[in-house]
C-alpha cells in the first residue's frame, strides 16, 4: 500500500499501474489531467525485462514489429514498440528474493519502450516472442527516470517531465 511508505496528502493517486510482480517508477499526482496526459499514448513507457534465455537480435526485431498477445480473451497486436538488448543494468538494486540461479540457465536483459500499457503487456509480449519475463522494472515515463532511487524511496516533484 502507498500509505505505507509515506503520508500522502489527500486525493494523491496513482498515475497507471505497476502489477504485484512488477518493479519501478510509479508517478503519484493530485491533479486527473495530468494523470490522463501520462496514461495517454502521448508518453512513453520504458521497462528493462529480465528474460529467461539468451535474447536473439532476431526476438528483438519481432518486439519492435509488434506481437500479437492476448488481451481480455481477444487477440490484440501491439504497436511497434523500441527495443534492444541490455547489458544487465547496474542500478537496479538486488531482490530481496533471487529470481533463479545459475542451474537454471541464462538470463538476458532487454530494454522496451511503449507508449500504451495493456494488461501485463510486456510480460505477454516477451512469451510470445519465446522469451518468458522473470523481472519486470518500469525505469522511465516520459523524461522521468527511475535512475538512483531504491524500493519505496519517494522524491517529492514540482512538476513532472514528460
Amino acid at each position: 500500500m502507498l500509505g505505507d511508505l509515506f503520508s500522502f496528502p489527500e486525493g494523491v493517486m496513482a498515475i497507471g499501474r505497476l502489477d504485484e510482480d512488477s518493479e519501478g517508477l510509479l508517478l503519484l499526482t493530485s491533479c486527473g489531467k495530468i494523470s490522463e496526459e501520462v496514461r495517454s499514448k502521448a508518453v512513453e513507457k520504458e521497462y528493462y525485462v529480465q528474460v529467461d534465455g539468451v535474447i536473439t537480435n532476431e526476438a528483438v526485431v519481432h518486439l519492435r514489429s509488434g506481437v500479437d498477445i492476448i488481451v481480455g480473451g481477444k487477440k490484440y497486436t501491439g504497436q511497434a514498440c523500441n527495443a534492444h538488448i541490455l547489458d544487465p543494468p547496474p542500478f537496479l538494486p538486488e531482490r530481496s528474493k533471487k529470481i533463479r540461479d545459475e542451474r537454471h540457465g541464462p538470463t538476458s536483459w532487454v530494454s522496451i519502450t511503449l507508449t500504451e500499457g495493456k494488461f501485463r503487456q510486456v510480460r505477454k509480449m516477451t512469451a510470445a516472442a519465446g522469451y518468458p519475463c522473470l523481472r519486470l522494472v518500469r525505469v522511465r515515463i516520459g523524461k522521468e527516470v527511475l535512475t538512483g532511487m531504491q524500493p519505496g524511496e519517494v522524491i517529492m516533484l514540482s512538476e513532472f517531465n514528460l
